[in-house]
């Protein structure tokens, strides 16, 4: 952004800012653990050790959609999908043509025709079966067992690999991630023992948890539990694997609620703000009717996602940059809702990422160490400007809202 004219000398301190935060590259504020190879801070997109894996140039960011029909990639590319996770009963040479012919990579089960296509681009990933530490289906009316063990998750990744050590493999993880008493994990509920021991078998590793649309009280409508889930994978994998995470937007099988885009946004941002290096949409709708691609029968949800994936685009070079740390902090006015944030520096303006993680209201103070004078800060995508005196500056955050502020001498 353009400073005004009449503050050169706020100009020249503030460049003197950004060298400084430059040489104090490190982690956001909001994250959790040592810096390691593959966290949010590390600099540069994390997918180059893999000869035949996603895109490591700087300016892609990873969107994904789970588990969709080759015949819509088209569509989900036009709004900001950049990868398939998953194909029904495939890989099929069907579906790689099809998706080859859509310009759409795909993560997918390493199966014959896969590696039959070891040398096709279209393939940037293998993948597990999905939420292996969730108790398995024993077959129709007889129940379920217990969850696969994570030795057997470790000796398939040894396997995958074996056959193809030139893309990563993924792991996506069910909702026992970042809640502690499901059920849904049979015996090995509350074990998150486990959790670090499945983490060894994959390069990437996700998981799911839905809250806006979520069956307990105690965790629906709190969006905060993604960002919960997306810490612990980092800490549990001591931020040496690459951290994903599935975003609901379908009202998947709740008659009642669906995510507003609003939600959806604020869910984003969290993980993003948390660590997290990709997204996946799951966008399955199951009830009260089943709609395979529920995101493109909801055209203000689609709407929404699309600019919200367009943004994540505009800024992908800002996030596989380095983030900093100890330079910003910001304070709530209500304790109870605190804000958390991630500051990035790239090209020689420095950004704020930051959004309330609880549903109230506040006001947050943010202070940036060592800028004196008067300066702006632009809040990117709300067409409005702050003033920054002293290093100093305020902004009011409803519930969940979020905030990204950019301050620099270019563009």
């Amino acid at each position: 952004m353009n400073f005004s004219q009449s503050r050169p000398l706020a100009t020249l301190l503030l460049s003197a800012v950004l060298l400084m935060l430059a040489a104090n590259a490190g982690h956001g504020q909001a994250q959790p653990s040592a810096e390691g190879p593959f966290n949010a801070g590390a600099s540069g997109n994390p997918y180059g050790r893999w000869e035949n894996g996603p895109p490591s140039d700087p300016s892609f960011f990873p969107i994904a959609v789970w588990l969709q029909a080759p015949k819509n990639a088209a569509r989900f590319k036009a709004a900001g999908i950049n990868i398939y996770v998953g194909l029904w009963k495939g890989p099929t040479e069907q579906q790689l043509g099809e998706l080859q012919a859509a310009g759409m990579p795909v993560i997918c089960h390493q199966n014959e025709v896969g590696l039959q296509h070891k040398d096709d681009r279209t393939i940037i990933g293998w993948m597990h079966g999905d939420e292996p530490d969730n108790a398995q289906s024993l077959g129709a009316g007889r129940g379920y067992g217990p969850p696969i063990k994570p030795e057997r998750i470790v000796g398939d990744y040894q396997r995958v690999k074996a056959a193809d050590p030139s893309r990563p493999v993924l792991l996506n993880l069910g909702q026992g991630v970042a809640h502690d008493n499901y059920i849904g994990r049979g015996v090995r509920r509350g074990h998150l023992e486990d959790y670090p021991e499945y983490i060894k078998g994959c390069d990437i590793v996700s998981f799911d948890i839905y809250p806006v649309v979520h069956r307990k009280d105690y965790i629906a409508g709190k969006l905060w539990y993604v960002p919960k889930g997306v810490d612990r994978l980092r800490q549990w994998s001591g931020d040496r694997k690459v951290v994903w995470n599935c975003i609901e937007c379908t009202r998947i099988s709740n008659v009642k609620v669906k995510p507003t885009p609003y939600q959806v946004r604020a869910e984003v941002w969290m993980s993003l703000i948390h660590g997290s290096m990709g997204l996946v949409y799951f966008v399955h709708q199951f009830k009260p009717k089943f709609i395979e691609a529920a995101l493109l029968a909801d055209p203000e949800m689609l709407d929404a996602v699309t600019a919200i994936n367009q943004q994540i685009h505009d800024l992908a070079p800002v996030l596989n940059s380095p983030s900093v740390r100890d330079v910003v902090t910001v304070s709530s006015s209500a304790a109870e809702t605190p804000i958390d944030i991630m500051v990035k520096q790239h090209e020689g303006a420095t950004y704020i990422f930051a959004v309330a993680m609880r549903e109230g209201p506040t006001r947050g103070t943010f202070q940036i160490k060592g800028l004196p004078g008067k300066a702006e800060a632009e809040v990117i995508g709300e067409n409005r400007r702050l003033d920054v005196t002293e290093g100093r500056f305020g902004d009011e955050f409803k519930g969940y809202q979020v905030h990204l502020y950019k301050m620099g001498l270019g563009r």
